[in-house]
C-alpha cells in the first residue's frame, strides 16, 4: 500500500444502476482503493433520472437542473484531489468550459469512453445544439492527459481530436459472477438477447430472420430487458419478456443456447463496445452479431461466434449452431477463456492503475522541465 495515497475525484453519469458507469469506472473503484488510490466518486443523474428514462417519460427539469448544480459545486473541489477521472463530459448539453479551466490550472484530467457521445452533437438534427457543441467532445480528448476509448472508432476520433495519450480498455465484467453454461440445447432452444428500450429496436432488423427460424425450430426468444412493446412485434412465436435486474442477469444468460447483438451499421453503432457479447461469453454462451463496431474485434480474437452482415447470414449462422450442440460448446468455451484473459476487470483493472500513475509521474516530469 502506497503511504501517500493518489486522490481521484470520479465524475459519473449515473450512479451503480447505470450499465456505462458500472461497468467503465465503478467496478475497478475497490481495486483501486486495495492499490493505495481513494477514489471519491459523484454522479450526475440519480435513481429517479434512470427510473424515467428506462420508462420513456418525460424527465423533470428541476431534477435535472438540480443534477447540473449539484455537479457544480462537486466540481469546485477539483482542487483537493491529484486527479480528475471523467466520464464523457463533466456537463452534458455544456460548451467544454470547465475541461478547459482544468487544463488551464493544470490539474491533470482522465477522460473515459464507452460510447461515440460526440455523435449526440455532430449529428444532431437541433441546429443550435449542433452549432454550438459539434466539436465540444473534440476538445475535451484534446486537453486531457490521457482518453481511456473503449474501442478503436472512439481511438480514431481522439486520434484525430490531437489527444497526448490513448488507451484502449474495452467494457469488461467481473468474471467471478458470471458461472459459465453447462452446455446442452434446451428444448425448445432458446435464442437470447440482453439489452434495455434504448437498444430492443435492434431486433427489429432481424424480425423476419427471428420467425422464421423460431418457427422452423420451435425455438423461443428470451429477451431481457425489452419491453412489451418489442415483445408485439413477435406476436406468434415464443417469447419471454423478462425485466433487467443486476443480480439475476448471469442466470438469465445462462438460459441462452445462442446470444444474438443486432446492430445498425451507422456512426452511433460503430462506437458501441459490445458489452453483450461479453456477458454472453463470460457465461459460456455462443454468439452471433452484426459486423459493426467492437464485435468485428471481439469476435474474431475470441474465435466465439459469428459476424454476419445479411438477413441471410443471420438465418445461416442461427441454422448453423441451432444443428450443431458440438460447435455450440466449442465456441462457448472460446468466449469464456477470451473473457478470462482479456475481457475481465481482474485483466484491465491493473492497467486502469497504471495510466493514472504513469499520467501524474508525467506532469510532474513536464512541471519540473
Amino acid at each position: 500500500m502506497a503511504n501517500l495515497p493518489l486522490k481521484i475525484l470520479l465524475l459519473t453519469k449515473y450512479n451503480q444502476r447505470g450499465a456505462s458507469s458500472r461497468l467503465r469506472t465503478l467496478q475497478y473503484i475497490p481495486y483501486l482503493k486495495f492499490h493505495g488510490v481513494s477514489v471519491t466518486a459523484s454522479n450526475f443523474f440519480d435513481d429517479a433520472y434512470l427510473r424515467e428514462f428506462h420508462l420513456n417519460s418525460k424527465r423533470s427539469i428541476i431534477r435535472v437542473l438540480k443534477s447540473y448544480i449539484k455537479r457544480l459545486f462537486v466540481f469546485l473541489t477539483f482542487f483537493k484531489y491529484d486527479l480528475i477521472w471523467i466520464e464523457k463530459e463533466i456537463f452534458p448539453y455544456f460548451p467544454s468550459f470547465f475541461e478547459r479551466f482544468l487544463k488551464f490550472v493544470g490539474k491533470t484530467y482522465v477522460v473515459d469512453y464507452d460510447d461515440a457521445i460526440f455523435h449526440n452533437y455532430d449529428l444532431s438534427r437541433n441546429f443550435v445544439l449542433k452549432n454550438l457543441l459539434s466539436k465540444k467532445i473534440f476538445s475535451v480528448m484534446k486537453y486531457a492527459d490521457c482518453v481511456i476509448a473503449g474501442n478503436k472508432y472512439i481511438a480514431d476520433y481522439a486520434n484525430r481530436a490531437g489527444a497526448s495519450k490513448i488507451e484502449l480498455i474495452p467494457t469488461v465484467v467481473d468474471n467471478s459472477k458470471y458461472d459459465q453454461k453447462k452446455f446442452f440445447l434446451h428444448k425448445p432452444p432458446t435464442i437470447g438477447w440482453i439489452g434495455s428500450r434504448s437498444t430492443q429496436k435492434y431486433l427489429l432488423n432481424i424480425q423476419e430472420v427471428l420467425n422464421s427460424i423460431c418457427k422452423m425450430y420451435g425455438a423461443r426468444l428470451l429477451l431481457v430487458g425489452a419491453t412489451s412493446e418489442i415483445a408485439s412485434r413477435f406476436t406468434d412465436l415464443n417469447v419471454d419478456i423478462v425485466p433487467w435486474k443486476e443480480e439475476e442477469e448471469s442466470r438469465l444468460i445462462r438460459l441462452m443456447d445462442i446470444g444474438i447483438m443486432p446492430l445498425s451499421n451507422g456512426p452511433w453503432e460503430k462506437g458501441k463496445c459490445g458489452y453483450k457479447l461479453i456477458q454472453y461469453m463470460a457465461s459460456g454462451v455462443p454468439t452471433i452479431a452484426s459486423s459493426v463496431g467492437a464485435n468485428i474485434d471481439i469476435i474474431r480474437n475470441s474465435n466465439c461466434g459469428f459476424l454476419v452482415d445479411s438477413n441471410d447470414e443471420w438465418k445461416n449462422a442461427l441454422m448453423n449452431l441451432l444443428n450443431n450442440q458440438e460447435q455450440c460448446i466449442r465456441l462457448g468455451n472460446a468466449g469464456r477463456l477470451a473473457v478470462e484473459n482479456i475481457y475481465s476487470s481482474r485483466v484491465q483493472a491493473p492497467k486502469i492503475k497504471k495510466i493514472f500513475f504513469d499520467v501524474i509521474k508525467s506532469k510532474k516530469l513536464n512541471n519540473n522541465l
